[in-house]
């Protein structure tokens, strides 16, 4: 498996690439801490990456606002009204990408789609794809892992969102979501007023203060996890239950990631320094998956409006999914 390391990225941005020598004067210069101990070790990693993933999440954020500004809920759900179920787990999917909704719109959401007629294994498609799959977690990917590797994630995922919402479709389930969701008339999920480009320009902007002024403490309190693994975890330790040859290291991952809940941004620093450490593509991958797209919260966000029966068929078929992906990656990387 290849090392990944700060050297070895690429960013078409002088700024990234200053990043690099600027942190290691902090650390070793500044600070005066030994390139070759723990505690060094640490900090450069942590001093490294904080502004790197800020400088990258602000500018993500702000093209998906716009990007996002385009597909309100509202658009969203009819455009997956009245589609055939052959082509509309793949639209769903689609759109999930395209519009990365957070976990506090899955019950408002799942209402509006239910009730105007979208199937519910198409509103599964892309609720799984919507927090799995998404702009933030691919340009992340990229900058910190190459092409490949984002290619190969957002191909996953949107296998996994795909057949996920077509087994659940198959399995006809609606009998298992709360009865009170039929009974709700939908409704205007979002305004649907047309925007200037202006206004895009400006919804972006309200993006990037109201996303990252949430997240940012999240994001820094990860690195700062990333930067312990990085210093202080052996990589024999990590390795020994994050690697690839003991079949039980992805749904063992799987499991760990479950009750955690974090967005793309917070968990990859956490996934770079794990890969850093000797841990397996695959089984890293599967914990990030997990992460972000079977949650704990999540689950008791969902539990509104779905019956513990499909609750727990939604995040086993999904889980399976998952393992999957990560059986994959271990295998042809």
């Amino acid at each position: 498996m290849t090392e990944v390391t700060h050297t070895g990225l690429s960013c078409p941005c002088e700024l990234f690439g200053a990043l690099g020598p600027a942190a290691d004067w902090v650390v070793y210069t500044l600070f005066g801490l030994d390139p070759q101990s723990r505690l060094g070790a640490a900090v450069q990693f942590f001093v490294f990456e904080v502004p790197k993933v800020l400088l990258l999440l602000t500018m993500v954020v702000f093209a998906v606002g716009i990007v996002r500004s385009f597909f309100t809920p509202e658009r969203t759900r009819l455009m997956l009204a009245g589609k055939r179920a052959s082509a509309g787990h793949v639209v769903a999917a689609l759109l999930g990408v395209l519009t990365p909704f957070c976990s506090c719109s899955a019950v408002p959401l799942f209402i509006g789609f239910v009730t105007s007629g979208v199937p519910l294994g198409i509103t599964f498609s892309f609720l799984i794809a919507s927090p799995m799959v998404n702009e933030v977690a691919l340009v992340l990917l990229f900058v910190m892992f190459g092409w490949k590797v984002a290619v190969l994630y957002a191909a996953a995922g949107f296998t996994i969102a795909v057949l996920s919402g077509w087994i659940i479709g198959l399995l006809r389930l609606e009998s298992w979501v709360e009865p009170w969701v039929y009974e709700t008339r939908p409704g205007a999920l979002a305004d649907g007023e047309r925007l200037t480009w202006r206004g895009r320009v400006r919804f972006g902007g309200n993006a990037v203060r109201t996303i990252l002024g949430r997240v940012w403490p999240y994001v820094v309190l990860a690195i700062a996890v990333g930067a312990g693994i990085h210093g202080y975890v052996p990589a024999d330790f990590l390795s020994s239950f994050m690697g690839r040859d003991a079949w039980w290291c992805v749904p063992l991952a799987v499991l760990i990631g479950i009750p955690m809940y974090a967005n793309a941004a917070g968990v990859i620093p956490i996934l770079l320094a794990l890969i850093g450490k000797g841990a397996a593509l695959g089984t890293a991958l599967a914990f990030m998956m997990a992460v972000i797209g079977l949650s704990l919260p999540e689950a008791v966000i969902l539990r509104k409006v779905l019956t513990l029966r499909l609750l727990i068929v939604f995040f086993g078929i999904v889980a399976l999914g998952i393992m999957a992906v990560g059986y994959l990656f271990n295998a042809v990387m």
